[in-house]
């Protein structure tokens, strides 16, 4: 078996890199209805598919989970929201688009919570550029599924539909 020196080029260390983030997304529902925001024409990965608010952990500013989700829910539709307990974990595989990534990929591993809103009045107000959204409605459950969701968040979809009745 060919030995392997010490900081020389292998098998492991010839790949891209891979930089591991966490994300949360909220399911929230009021009357029988799901809060769900639709990716704009500008987003570069999902353009005009449709998910639920949330996103990635801000290691720096959030202060635990739930602030964290409370943050992504108000800054992407200006939402007050009483975080739930996870019901579903997943994870998916992104370009990383970092200047100094050189062709790495992005593992994010997510949560899906249920959570109850505070408030029901939609506004885009809070959200920053990379947010890319351009529209939120309130779906009613059974019509969740024909919307075009996201590929990965498919099965989540699946899993909170049967908890939501």
């Amino acid at each position: 078996m060919p030995s392997v020196e010490t900081g020389s080029p292998g098998p492991l260390t010839a790949s891209p890199p891979v930089r591991l983030q966490f994300a949360q997304k909220a399911f929230i529902t009021a009357g029988g209805r799901l809060l769900m925001v639709r990716k704009a024409a500008s987003d570069p990965f999902q353009p005009g598919r449709w998910e639920v608010p949330g996103g990635r952990l801000d290691v720096g500013a959030d202060l635990d989970l739930d602030d964290h989700i409370r943050r992504e829910v108000w800054e992407e539709v200006g939402l007050r929201i009483e975080p739930g307990p996870p019901f579903h974990l997943w994870q998916w595989f992104m370009d990383d688009r970092s200047p100094d990534a050189a062709g790495g990929r992005v593992r994010v591993v997510a949560a899906a919570r249920r959570c109850r809103p505070l408030t029901l009045d939609v506004a885009f107000g809070n959200q920053d550029e990379s947010d890319h959204l351009d529209g939120c409605a309130w779906v009613p459950l059974d019509e969740v599924r024909s919307y075009p969701l996201i590929p990965s968040l498919r099965p989540v979809v699946r899993a909170f539909l049967p908890l939501a009745r």
